[in-house]
């Protein structure tokens, strides 16, 4: 079958001028090569590096926003697409949030865990993610400020953050608070 790409932003969240990140895509295939693709129009091509290639922004400016997407091909032929990833810059106005767990950051598998992100903001809604996701895992608000797993498993350790914004006239953001591992063992 065609093989599937993934593409994820590491560190994920919106970016602040100046700020950096890397668009990292993965395939099952170690042959042929990547070409990114910003909003429809063809960027760069990637070296494969084992399964992964990867791009690095650094002193991102808002050309850096749009939508990306990487194109798997082999002898110029393109085997598979990834779903569309999109970067923001923005400047950040609001105070760093701060991400926590429960029970803790090492659990046993099939425990109960609970991620809360609190900012100093009375009505700020956040984002938490998990780096290799293309999209936020959940949008947390002041009514639900927190996401459970309910059952923890091999697949949802990883390293989680999570990033808080304000939808007034334009959306305001946070940085992007200290990531925190989950381990499940």
């Amino acid at each position: 079958g065609a093989p599937t790409i993934s593409i994820f932003l590491k560190p994920p969240g919106v970016i602040p001028p100046g700020g950096s990140t890397t668009i990292c895509c993965i395939c099952q295939h170690d042959n042929g090569n990547f070409v990114l693709y910003r909003n429809g129009q063809r960027f760069r091509t990637l070296e494969l590096r084992g399964s992964r290639a990867e791009f690095s922004i650094s002193n991102a400016t808002q050309e850096d926003t749009g939508a990306y997407s990487c194109h798997y091909l082999d002898g110029g032929t393109v085997l598979a697409r990834s779903e569309t990833l999109e970067v923001m810059v923005r400047e950040f106005r609001l105070p760093k949030p701060v991400l926590s767990v429960l029970p803790g950051h090492e659990v046993a598998a099939g425990a109960y865990v609970i991620f809360r992100c609190t900012i100093a903001h009375s009505s700020a809604g956040c984002f938490l993610y998990l780096e290799g996701q293309i999209k936020a895992l959940d949008l947390l608000s002041k009514e639900q400020d927190y996401f459970n797993l309910s059952h923890v498993h091999k697949g949802n350790r990883g390293r989680y953050s999570c990033q808080c914004f304000t939808k007034g006239t334009s959306f305001e953001w946070s940085a992007v608070s200290k990531t925190l591992d989950l381990v499940v063992r």
